[in-house]
């Protein structure tokens, strides 16, 4: 396995960094359409994640390019991570991270990490934080953060039909 380059985001990659959202968050999907309420499911993607998830990356995107940077193994584009700095908190925040379908187990999610905590360390923030949800389909995402040192703040979100 060759080395992980991750360099700062440019626009000529938008497509692929969208379309390696969908690749690589389509089966965590297919298990959280199973484990959340069907009307919290059918109101935060009315017209399908893959609608939603598009629109918000794209926002992303377009709004903060300077918070992003992608992952390339060679010439291969194999994922990418955003990270928002919050001084208030002395915080940072990796917002998004993705690799692809065919690239994940094997460090390239570990070496994003790694390189969003240095990016927060080298803005003088004190922690950094990931959010994830508490779905079967996010845990493979918990089991790393976890692993790398990340400690887990349980927070309660409840939601009822009206």
């Amino acid at each position: 396995m060759s080395e992980v380059k991750i360099v700062p985001y440019h626009s000529e990659l938008r497509k692929q960094v969208i379309d390696l959202v969908i690749s690589a968050w389509k089966p965590v999907f297919a298990k959280t359409i199973n484990d959340v309420p069907r009307f919290v499911y059918d109101n935060f993607w009315p017209q399908g994640w893959q609608t939603r998830q598009v629109s918000e990356v794209s926002s992303l995107l377009d709004r903060e390019p300077e918070n992003l940077w992608v992952a390339f193994q060679g010439d291969i584009f194999v994922g990418f991570v955003g990270v928002s700095i919050h001084p208030d908190d002395q915080m940072g925040e990796v917002s998004i991270i993705a690799v692809s379908p065919e690239h994940q187990r094997k460090g390239i999610g570990r070496a994003l990490m790694n390189f969003a905590e240095q990016h927060v360390r080298e803005s003088g923030m004190k922690m950094v934080m990931v959010e994830t949800v508490g779905d079967s389909g996010h845990e493979p995402a918990r089991r790393v953060y976890e692993a790398i040192g990340y400690e887990r703040w349980p927070v309660a979100r409840y939601f009822k039909k009206l």
